[in-house]
C-alpha cells in the first residue's frame, strides 16, 4: 500500500503560509480524488483544499488552528496503488495549487467588484455548516441563505460541496429540477446552567488560568483575526519592557485652523481634512529629530530604519484591529498624508487592504480619542519599538501667559501617550520625543496655506 504526501500548495502571490481552520476528514476516513480534505485560511482568502489522491487518510500532521508553510506536508493518504514512493505528489500539488490560486483570484475579484453581493454566515440558523469556498460562490451568484440551506449536500454530514453548489447553479440557470431538501425547523437546545471549564489558551510557556463559566454566561470562540491579535499582543508585552510617557498639548491653533480650512480643502481635494494627518505630520518631524524611536531590535542588533513608514491603528466594523501603513510618510506633504490616511482608512473599512498595505511599518500611531478616551497605554506593534496614542481633544480652562500677565482662558488640549521599548529607548529619549511632538503641534502656523 503506497502513501501519498499531501502538501500545502502555493495559493496566490505573496502567500507563504496558511492556518488550518477545519479538517473535513478524520484519520481512517476514505478520501476520493478532488474531494475536499481540509479548509485553510490565509491573509487573503479562506478556501478548501481538494485531495490529490484517493485512499484512506492515515495521518494529519497539522491540527486545527495550527499554521503551515507552503510546501509543508499536512497529511498522508494511503492508497491501494502499486506506487512504492509518492513520486506523483509534486505534479498533483502543482495542479491543485494552480486551480486553487485561480479560485482565490476569482473570489477576490468577485468580492471587490460586486458590492451588491449577499453576505452569508458560515453556519446557518439550523446549524448547517458552509465552507468558505461554497459561501464565496453563493455570494458571487447571489444565492440567499435560505436558498443555500435548501441545497442537498453530498459531503460529510450532508455538507454542501463545491460540486453540489455548481450542479445546483447549472440546474438553476436552465430551469431544471433540483434536488432540494425541505428546510427543517430546529428547536434551540436548552443551555445548561451547570458550570463548565474551558481549556486554557496556550501562550508559549505561559499558561492561562482555567476560567469556569457561570450560569447565564455565553461562550463565543475567538475568530481567527482576534486570535492573531491576542497572540501578537501577548508576544509584544513579553518581548518588550513597556514604559509610557505622557505630555499634554495645546492644539487650539490647530482646531481653529482646521475649522477655517476644512470646507475649502473638501471642495478642492474632494477629501475630508481630519486631525490625524496634522498630528502625523508633527510625528514625522519629531522622528527626524529623534531617529532613535524609528528602529527595530534583532537579537543584540539595533536596526536603524532609513524610511519613516507610519502605521495607523484602525478599528474594523467587526471590532477587530488592523494597522495599515503609510510608506515614506516623510516624503509627503500635508495634503499627501491626508489623502493617504483617508485611503487607508476607507480600504480597511471596506476590507480592500492588500498584504503590502499592512507591512513594513516603522512607527505606529493609534487614536484612542476616537472613542472619547483622554489617554491610553498602547502596546508596541512588534517589531517596532514605540507607539503613540492620541487622546481626545477637550475644551479645558488653562493659564495663558501674555506680555501683559497671565489669565485663565478656554483652550483645546489633548494628551499624547508614548509607549516605548525600554531595551533601546530610555526615558530621556522617549520623553523628549513625545514632548517634541507636542511642541510642533503647539507651534502650528494658523496662517498656513495648503
Amino acid at each position: 500500500m503506497a502513501q501519498i504526501e499531501i502538501r500545502l500548495p502555493k495559493m496566490g502571490e505573496s502567500v507563504t503560509e496558511a492556518t488550518i481552520t477545519n479538517w473535513l476528514k478524520n484519520v481512517g476516513d476514505s478520501v476520493e480524488i478532488d474531494e475536499p480534505l481540509v479548509e485553510v485560511a490565509t491573509d487573503k482568502v479562506d478556501n478548501e483544499l481538494p485531495s490529490e489522491a484517493g485512499g484512506v487518510l492515515v495521518k494529519r500532521l497539522f491540527e486545527k488552528d495550527q499554521v503551515a508553510q507552503v510546501g509543508d506536508v499536512i497529511a498522508i493518504i494511503a492508497t491501494d496503488g502499486d506506487v512504492s514512493t509518492p513520486v506523483e505528489a509534486p505534479a498533483k500539488v502543482a495542479a491543485a495549487a494552480e486551480e486553487i490560486s485561480q479560485q482565490i483570484e476569482a473570489v477576490s475579484n468577485s468580492t471587490n467588484g460586486n458590492s451588491s453581493a449577499v453576505s452569508l454566515d458560515k453556519q446557518s440558523a439550523s446549524g448547517k455548516f458552509f465552507s468558505p469556498l461554497v459561501r464565496s460562490i453563493a455570494e458571487k451568484e447571489g444565492i440567499s441563505a435560505q436558498e443555500l440551506e435548501a441545497i442537498a449536500g453530498t459531503g460529510q454530514a450532508d455538507r454542501v460541496t463545491k460540486k453540489d453548489i455548481l450542479t445546483y447553479l447549472d440546474n438553476r440557470g436552465s430551469g431544471g429540477a433540483v434536488a432540494i431538501e425541505a428546510i427543517k425547523e430546529v428547536a434551540t437546545a436548552p443551555v445548561s446552567t451547570e458550570s463548565k471549564v474551558a481549556a486554557p489558551v496556550s501562550m508559549g510557556h505561559i499558561k492561562a488560568p482555567m476560567v469556569p463559566s457561570m450560569p447565564g454566561d455565553e461562550i463565543e470562540e475567538m475568530d481567527r483575526m482576534r486570535k492573531i491579535i491576542a497572540e501578537h499582543m501577548v508576544m509584544s508585552v513579553h518581548v518588550s519592557p513597556h514604559v509610557t510617557s505622557y505630555v499634554e498639548a495645546d492644539v487650539t491653533n490647530i482646531v481653529n485652523w482646521r475649522n477655517k480650512t476644512k470646507n475649502e480643502f473638501q471642495k478642492r481635494e474632494g477629501e475630508n481634512l481630519t486631525f490625524t494627518p496634522i498630528f502625523m505630520e508633527a510625528i514625522v518631524k519629531a522622528i527626524k529629530d529623534f531617529p532613535g524611536v524609528n528602529v527595530s531590535v534583532s537579537g543584540n542588533n539595533i536596526i536603524k530604519r532609513k524610511n519613516i513608514n507610519l502605521g495607523m491603528a484602525t478599528a474594523l466594523p467587526s471590532g477587530n484591529l488592523i494597522v495599515p501603513v503609510i510608506k515614506s510618510a516623510d516624503q509627503l506633504n500635508l495634503v499627501g498624508i491626508a489623502k493617504a490616511v483617508n485611503a487607508m482608512a476607507r480600504n480597511a473599512r471596506d476590507n480592500k487592504l492588500k498584504p503590502e498595505d499592512i507591512q513594513g511599518g516603522t512607527y505606529t500611531v493609534t487614536n484612542v480619542g476616537t472613542f472619547g478616551n483622554v489617554m491610553g497605554t498602547p502596546i508596541i506593534n512588534q517589531p517596532q519599538v514605540a507607539i503613540l496614542a492620541l487622546g481626545a481633544i477637550r475644551k479645558v480652562p488653562a493659564v495663558i501667559e501674555t506680555p501683559d500677565g497671565d489669565f485663565i482662558g478656554i483652550r483645546h488640549k489633548m494628551f499624547l501617550s508614548h509607549s516605548y521599548d525600554h531595551r533601546v529607548v530610555d526615558g530621556a529619549l522617549g520623553g523628549m520625543f513625545v514632548k517634541r511632538v507636542a511642541d510642533y503641534l503647539e507651534q502650528f502656523d494658523v496662517n498656513r496655506t495648503l
